[in-house]
Formats: C-alpha cells, sequence, structure tokens
C-alpha cells in the first residue's frame, strides 16, 4: 500500500508561562497508507485530538514533520497554506453542537465553504451541489434552509461530515465523531462513515476513547498515552493478543456481550490517574500506573522504543508481555 500521511517525531509543546509547558504530543512517528482507517486511542488527555489537529494544522508544530502524498507540510501554517491544504486534508469535530455556526443556515454554512474553495459557480450549480452534499449523508436537500439547533445531534454530525466532503479531501481526521451521540445514533454515523470510506476512497484517522468502536472500524489501531504512542498493530492482531501493560488494561475493561466470557476476563484495575503532561515522569510513562510484576529501575530510568514484538505489531515494554 502507497502511504498517503507519514508523521515523524511530531510534538506539541504549549506553553503556559513560567517556564511551563504541557506536552500533549511528545516525538510521535506515525504513517498511514491510502484508503486505510487507522484508529488512534487512549485516556482522556493522552494527547488524541492534540495529535490531529496538529497533523491537519489546526495547531503549529512545536518539533518534528508531517509529510502529505509525498510533500513536506509547513510547520507553520500561513492562511494561503491552510486554505491549500484544506482541500486535502479536514476534519470531523467531536462535537456537533458547537462545530456550527448557530446563525447560519445549513446551506450558508456549505455554499460558504464552496466559494471559498472555488468549487462550484454561483447561482443554481453551487445550491444543487449543497443538496447534494445533504443527500450524501443521508440528510434532505431541503434541510439546507434550516439551523442547526433545529436538528438532532446525530443529524447535525452528518452536517459536519457534509461540510468535510464540500472540499473532496482525500484524509479525514475524526475526532470522537459519536462520542456525544446516544448508542443507537452512534451505530448509523460509523455505518455512514465506512460507506463513505468505501465510496469515496478515503483515508481515516479515527480518534476515540471508545475501543470497541475502534476494533470495529480500523484497520490499524496505534494505543497513545501521556503524549507518546506505546502500542501498534492491525486491529486483529492488538485486539487478539495485546503486548503493552497499558493496551491489556484498557481491553479488559471493555463490555463483553457473553456473560460467561465476561465472568472470565481478568479485569485489570491501574492505580491513580494519568500524570500531568506539565510534569512527566521519567522513564517509560506508564511506569508510576504499571502493573507488570517484572517492573523495576531500569522503567523508571529509560524510555522504550517501539520494537516489534510480533510481525507488524509494536509495543514500548521492556519487560514483554504481561501474563
Amino acid at each position: 500500500m502507497n502511504p498517503l500521511l507519514q508523521v515523524e517525531d511530531l510534538t506539541k509543546h504549549f506553553y503556559m508561562g513560567r517556564g511551563q509547558q504541557v506536552h500533549a504530543v511528545d516525538n510521535m512517528s506515525l504513517t498511514i497508507n491510502e484508503r486505510e482507517i487507522v484508529g488512534l486511542v487512549g485516556e482522556s488527555g493522552s494527547g488524541k485530538s492534540t495529535f490531529g489537529k496538529t497533523v491537519v494544522g489546526l495547531h503549529d508544530k512545536t518539533g518534528g514533520t508531517v509529510t502529505y502524498r509525498g510533500n513536506l507540510l509547513p510547520q507553520q501554517y500561513s492562511a494561503k497554506d491552510f486554505q491549500r491544504h484544506a482541500r486535502q486534508m479536514q476534519m470531523i469535530f467531536q462535537d456537533p453542537y458547537s462545530s456550527l455556526n448557530p446563525r447560519m443556515t445549513v446551506g450558508a454554512m456549505l455554499r460558504e465553504v464552496l466559494k471559498v474553495h472555488r468549487l462550484a459557480p454561483k447561482g443554481p450549480a453551487r445550491s444543487r451541489r449543497v443538496g447534494e452534499l445533504l443527500e450524501i449523508v443521508g440528510l434532505r436537500p431541503e434541510d439546507a434552509d434550516r439551523y442547526p439547533h433545529e436538528f438532532s445531534g446525530g443529524q447535525r454530525q452528518r452536517i459536519g461530515i457534509a461540510r468535510a466532503l464540500s472540499v473532496e479531501p482525500d484524509f479525514i481526521v475524526c475526532d470522537e465523531p459519536v462520542s456525544a451521540l446516544d448508542v443507537s445514533v452512534q451505530a448509523q454515523v460509523i455505518n455512514l462513515l465506512r460507506n463513505l470510506q468505501k465510496e469515496f476512497g478515503l483515508t481515516y484517522l479515527f480518534i476515540a476513547h471508545d475501543l470497541a468502536v475502534v476494533e470495529h472500524v480500523s484497520d490499524h489501531v496505534a494505543v497513545m498515552y501521556l503524549g507518546k504512542i506505546v502500542e501498534w498493530g492491525t486491529a486483529e492482531d492488538l485486539y487478539g493478543s495485546p503486548q503493552h501493560p497499558y493496551t491489556k488494561a484498557l481491553l479488559s475493561a471493555v463490555p463483553r456481550p457473553d456473560p460467561k466470557a465476561a465472568r472470565a476476563r481478568q479485569r485489570i484495575v491501574l492505580s491513580g490517574d494519568v500524570p500531568s503532561p506539565m510534569n512527566p515522569p521519567s522513564g517509560c510513562p506508564f511506569h508510576p500506573r504499571c502493573p507488570h510484576p517484572e517492573k523495576d529501575e531500569e522503567c523508571r530510568r529509560a524510555f522504550p522504543p517501539l520494537e516489534e514484538k510480533r510481525t507488524g505489531h509494536y509495543a514500548a515494554c521492556i519487560k514483554g508481555v504481561m501474563p
């Protein structure tokens, strides 16, 4: 498969004054191939959304590089850079309530995008394109005259998807696109995203904290902890045989529909909270909470690189698979 996006040592720090900074993303590297869905999972505060926003240019990079179709993207985006790359990369946001302008009708929002990017001539042709975009995401063309508050949460997220599709991108960052929706609506939106990916040959970075959702949609999965990737592999390998103790703990908490399987599974309860990204621990970032029986001083001293534990399956743990 051909790489579409290559991220090398991406770093994003937020400076808080008085010499303090939040280490939101630290030296992360990730390759996403064309027409692939890559899941990015981790607890709240691990840096998932910051990573996605930095990749598409909503945040300036502190360090590292992002290469798209072999072209190195700018460290800091000018307005011209942002407009040009918005045609290639788009983002679907977590909150369908705050991501839409309440003062504009749905049609006005979509027509504005088409106007800025010169994708449809003014007049009937532009209005027809707006109707087509709404139909693609399961809404009606006449919904163009309605305001965001007149729609349900699931419908608003469909409008957000239509807005992302309006510039005909190749790559979309889906930033927890279903976490604010009812469970029944989540399935509809996920199925829509999968169908659009197949129909238009899209590539997704699918950010979520719900591991069951990520397993359902992803080809590969990256597990993120405190600004770093701690495990990477195919969805089948990672869910079937996790190689990092953090991944194993996360998977042990995923609800199972089979009561017998749920009772037989050993739940791994992590102690404490995620350390502050303003003062990350030395060595392995997970060592203060790690339940691995062989954890020792080496874990506190040295940061473990991602190593291939099985073919195509990488984990950042020097102690190997936890029993």
